[in-house]
């Protein structure tokens, strides 16, 4: 199993989940589950939609697979033209890929190769920030700014350079305000820039709300500083919205969101609501000229890019996202959803609620009024001693981590709505009470 402890299933079975319908999972026992996380911030439109099965059958019955290797097929041409006349600027480019961390390498290549063939060999450096997560492949587990992760593995890609990430509750200076915050962390790519030189540094990525950590949105005005950075010094933006991307915040994209235009954005999970693995790079109309001519190729492909069957669910996938107009779904009700999680700020043990749309964190503290963690055994036994079981026993499946401080992390299905938030306020309320006495 991905990211598991192994041994803890020596005496213990494997949950194990045997259907969906909308907002609820069923185990192999028939106990039902609020999924509070979109499986893996994944199924956006739900659980169970027989419209994308259907979809999904019926391309497979026309042309199940073909490559996209010097070919085409209806639709991957009908889906990247879609996404075309969605993405912000001219990002009008979209190579296909299977999953995020695909995406990612594919965007580190396309900003290695651009330089190259544009007069600028040494601008090969990526900037990323502290704690932020980008993938698991060597190239992206390299971007990836989490040491626990990495050090099975290492020595991965060499230069890429961490920054400071944008949660201003852990802010290194307490007298900024949130704009001032913004500003500062914003500044600290432009000096890393600076320090490397900017002759080598190729791209900054970010996540328009970072997840590793515990969902950090954006300060007012910090995506423009760093569009202007970036501009300044010839770097190339961009957008991970794997996570953030087809209605997690309310758009299609986070620079929809909070105003910028990246270079190129890197998007799958939401893309198909996880029915087939599909992801893809989406880079501006300058960044793909230097590929279109004479002998120039960008060389990179991957077997499953675009796969028939994963683009015609994409397009049934957005067929109702926009026919149930689910982007207003979440910006209409991302306050109330906000309301009641920060209910639980009555407790003791919960420090900080943030994040934005459907895409939540709840920081666990040890004390409110010093902002005190915990240290890494309680950390364990808080979190994969009581929460993790604690939570899912009572009904919710979620997400209890401390790739950062302790966290709770909530990303419900775009569908969900009072009733789901009513269920997971209650359910968090009677554990985290418990931890709380417990501590």
């Amino acid at each position: 199993m991905h990211f598991t402890r192994l041994s803890s299933y020596k005496k213990a079975d494997i949950p194990m989940i045997v259907r969906g319908d909308g907002c609820y999972i069923w185990d192999s026992t028939g106990r039902r589950y609020l999924d509070g996380l979109s499986a893996l911030f994944v199924v956006q439109t739900g659980h169970g939609r027989q419209e994308l099965a259907e979809a999904a059958a019926k391309q497979a019955g026309e042309l199940a697979y073909f490559p996209i290797w010097s070919y085409a097929h209806p639709k991957a041409v009908e889906l990247a033209d879609r996404l075309a006349d969605l993405t912000p600027g001219d990002l009008n480019r979209v190579f296909f890929t299977t999953g995020g961390s695909e995406a990612v390498e594919s965007a580190w290549k396309l900003a290695r190769s651009y330089f190259k063939r544009t007069g600028k060999p040494t601008k090969h450096k990526v900037i990323s920030r502290n704690i932020a997560y980008h993938g698991t492949s060597m190239g992206a587990l390299s971007i990836t700014g989490i040491p626990a992760l990495k050090q099975d593995f290492e020595p991965l890609v060499p230069s890429t350079l961490r920054v400071p990430n944008t949660n201003y509750y852990r802010r290194p200076d307490e007298s900024q305000s949130l704009e001032e915050f913004g500003v500062w962390a914003a500044d600290r790519i432009a000096e890393a820039i600076e320090f490397e030189g900017p002759d080598t540094v190729a791209a900054v990525f970010l996540e328009p709300v970072q997840n590793a950590g515990g969902c950090f949105p954006p300060p007012p005005g910090y995506f423009q500083r760093v569009r202007e950075i970036c501009d300044r010094y010839d770097v190339l933006m961009v957008s991970d919205d794997v996570i953030s991307g087809f209605g997690r915040l309310g758009e299609y994209f986070g620079g929809h969101r909070y105003g910028y235009t990246p270079d190129i954005i890197t998007v799958a999970k939401g893309l198909t609501s996880g029915y087939v693995p599909l992801g893809a790079m989406i880079a501006s109309d300058r960044l793909a000229e230097p590929f279109l001519e004479g002998t120039n190729w960008f060389a990179h492909g991957i077997t499953y890019g675009g796969h028939p069957v994963g683009s015609a669910v994409a397009l049934a996938n957005l067929d109702i996202m926009e026919r149930e107009d689910l982007n207003k779904h979440v910006r209409d009700n991302s306050d109330l959803f906000r309301s009641y999680l920060s209910k639980l700020e009555d407790l003791p043990i919960v420090g900080d609620v943030r994040g934005d749309g459907y895409f939540f964190g709840l920081e666990l503290v040890k004390d409110k009024a010093t902002k005190e963690t915990f240290n890494e055994e309680e950390s364990e036994r808080l979190l994969r001693g009581f929460l993790s079981s604690a939570l899912f026993e009572a009904g919710l499946y979620c997400r209890a981590d401390d790739r950062g401080d302790p966290v709770i992390q909530l990303a419900p299905p775009l569908i969900a709505g009072e009733e789901q938030f009513i269920e997971i306020e209650q359910i968090l309320r009677s554990v985290l009470t418990e931890a709380s006495n417990r501590l």
